[in-house]
């Protein structure tokens, strides 16, 4: 029942997501446009305008696409971050990436980098998730053994340095060049195209199967780590490759809409709430809850100040950021009991 009431909110999410903006087209049409013009399924002759049709079908639905598949997946890295390192203020850029990334992107920007074209930019910033990579695991690697706590504290010394460069590129830098690195580590959603928006979906995808499959492991962690090695689980093999993988996940979504905090910490937990600790319910609700958030906050982002667009962001990191603060202090609590 959770997951089919998530499902509904998701569909209601994304039909708001259509239907809203500068020029507004009525649910009805939206649903007539992608079921005939868009796949091509029998519908009632068409009497909606050519304009519209190119709107709803070129601009808005690309941006709402990678709005869900970006925020289903930051949700469900958040999930299984946060039982791999058995902290529940972890979130999916606990390593690095998202500086790498957004490293990278700024080096594309500032160096005027056109050799790939439109892909230049996502490529540029899916390198520095990389470098960050190749960085804490070198870093955290010691007498052939990687622990989360030395993951942990090299992934944030890495991004330390990491954000240090990149702000001196960025203060580097004047006018348009200056902007355009500044809205691109606030994240955002606007560049969304059909020809990129194949890979993050199909990561995503490879990543939901993966984590169903590491469904039992990921609860096994729950009950620590020695409770886990008891149970059959080599905690350190499991844990370094599933490091691995997410942070090459969250490296391509990075890469497809910029760092967009928060949402990798938030909607596991409140989940959680609702279908309690076992990854096999948590997982897929987090997927639907994710990929609602991110798409009615970039709703929010571009129709609040119309015609000026919020980075969205400054939207998820508005709502996270007291999020977090209620986290620390319901923990704070449970400590002192």
């Amino acid at each position: 029942m959770v997951l089919a009431g998530l499902a509904a909110v998701l569909l209601a999410s994304v039909t708001a997501g259509l239907t809203a903006g500068s020029v507004a087209v009525p649910p009805g049409e939206v649903w007539g446009i992608l079921l005939r013009g868009g796949l091509g399924l029998p519908w009632p002759e068409a009497g909606w305008s050519r304009p519209r049709e190119t709107i709803v079908l070129e601009v808005r639905a690309p941006r709402v696409l990678l709005g869900a598949v970006v925020g289903a997946g930051l949700a469900v890295l958040g999930t299984a971050m946060q039982a791999l390192v058995r902290n529940p203020l972890a979130d999916p850029y606990l390593l690095g990436v998202s500086s790498g990334a957004s490293l990278g992107a700024v080096a594309v920007i500032v160096g005027g980098v056109t050799f790939a074209g439109m892909y230049a930019l996502p490529l540029g910033a899916f390198a520095g998730a990389l470098l960050a990579l190749v960085l804490v695991y070198g870093t955290a690697r010691a007498a052939g053994r990687i622990t989360a706590l030395r993951l942990v504290l090299a992934g944030v010394a890495v991004a330390s340095v990491l954000s240090a460069l990149t702000s001196l590129l960025l203060l580097t830098q004047r006018g348009n060049e200056a902007r355009e690195v500044l809205a691109w580590m606030l994240g955002g959603l606007g560049g969304a195209r059909w020809d990129t928006l194949w890979l993050p979906a199909a990561v995503l995808g490879a990543a939901l199967a993966a984590l169903a499959a590491c469904a039992r492991p990921l609860n096994l962690l729950l009950a620590g780590e020695e409770a886990a090695g008891t149970m059959g689980l080599d905690v350190g093999r499991f844990r370094t490759r599933l490091f691995v993988a997410l942070s090459l996940v969250t490296g391509v979504l990075v890469a497809a809409a910029g760092p967009i905090g928060f949402v990798g910490l938030m909607l596991p937990h409140a989940v959680r709430l609702v279908v309690g600790g076992d990854h096999r319910r948590v997982l897929p609700a987090a997927a639907l809850g994710g990929a609602a958030f991110l798409v009615l906050a970039d709703l929010a982002a571009r129709t609040v100040a119309a015609p000026q667009e919020i980075p969205v962001g400054v939207l998820t990191s508005l709502c996270g950021g007291p999020f977090f603060l209620w986290l620390m202090r319901r923990d704070g609590r449970r400590a002192a009991r």
